[in-house]
């Protein structure tokens, strides 16, 4: 099951972009409600390996499961 990353809680520091073996981490079009810079995990390309929950140091950032409603996607 792919991960989501909670787009009000990401801060844009994007370590999960670099560690992703599989590219699936990809930069918001907008800010968030912090005001930050966010990103967004396309789940068909996310394999769970959960490195991406691994270096990000923002707790509740990233989420072990898919969750859709919790993750802003550019149009």
């Amino acid at each position: 099951m792919p991960h989501t990353i909670v787009t009000d809680i990401c801060e844009g520091i994007a370590d999960c972009v670099e560690a992703c073996p599989v590219a699936c981490i990809h930069p918001g079009d907008t800010k968030n409600a912090k005001g930050t810079d966010y990103f967004w995990i396309e789940f068909a390309t996310c394999i769970d390996c959960g490195i991406c929950l691994q270096v990000c140091p923002i707790e509740g950032a990233i989420v072990p499961e898919e969750q859709p409603q919790l993750q802003r996607v550019p149009s």
